[in-house]
């Protein structure tokens, strides 16, 4: 390109402009925000799995003491015969 004239002008006119490093750089930054997007979601999964397990276990502990409290009571009837 030509060197910019010192008399001024529009820099548009004389300095070059890199359409391949603006579009790389625009496509970072969009692969940052959906990055962003993406952890935060994770994140949201992440903790909706730990509430769903939490969950689980008190099924599993639910069921364990009911056949435990049925175990108990099958044990007190034939002593108590």
């Amino acid at each position: 390109m030509t060197a910019r004239r010192a008399d001024g002008g529009s820099r548009f006119l004389y300095d070059s402009f890199d359409a391949a490093a603006a579009r790389i750089e625009a496509n970072e930054r969009v692969a940052d925000e959906r990055w962003a997007g993406l952890e935060y979601r994770l994140g949201l999964i992440e903790a909706t799995l730990e509430r769903l397990e939490k969950r689980i276990w008190v099924g599993v502990y639910g069921v364990a003491a009911f056949l435990l409290a049925q175990m108990a009571e099958t044990v007190i009837r034939a002593a108590m015969r």
